[in-house]
């Protein structure tokens, strides 16, 4: 009898042993999606902060970049995105029927912020299976406020 129990035991470490790579890379999963989720989340949120700003302001600092940009920029901290990068914040201002830019930037022109970041999982198995995936948020509303430039 003691002979019987002592080979289950056995048996119960391999089979733990061959489950226990599976639940781990699971969980992992779960948590490479939590990180795409916030991450699509927090570009989201930063297209619609850096469109707020560019509806009231539409003036560059003294580098020639845009506020909205800028703005974009510091609401996805987490993301490390660079506001001086055109591949990941674009701010544009376009005609009420978004059929080209508008270059006099008057009320009714549509101030557009797009956001983007490519998003790369942490589970090296995962990681190598899908690849880095590109994640973006476009905001659009319309010009409410015009303020002349800054000399």
């Amino acid at each position: 009898m003691s002979r019987r129990r002592r080979r289950s035991r056995g048996q119960a470490l391999v089979e733990f042993a061959l489950v226990i790579p599976v639940l781990i890379l699971i969980f992992m999963g779960l948590f490479d999606f939590g990180r795409a989720v916030f991450a699509w989340n927090s570009l989201s949120n930063a297209a619609r902060e850096g469109a707020r700003v560019a509806i009231v302001d539409q003036n560059t600092d003294a580098g020639g970049i845009y506020l909205a940009a800028i703005e974009a920029a510091n609401q996805a901290t987490g993301l490390g995105l660079d506001a001086t990068d055109v591949s990941q914040v674009q701010v544009s201002f376009l005609l009420p029927d978004l059929s080209g830019a508008c270059t006099t930037r008057s009320l009714g022109c549509i101030a557009e912020v797009t956001v983007q970041y490519e998003f790369t999982a942490i589970t090296p198995i995962i990681g190598s299976l899908i690849g880095p995936i590109d994640l973006a948020a476009t905001t659009q509303l319309p010009i409410e406020f015009t303020k002349p430039p800054v000399p």
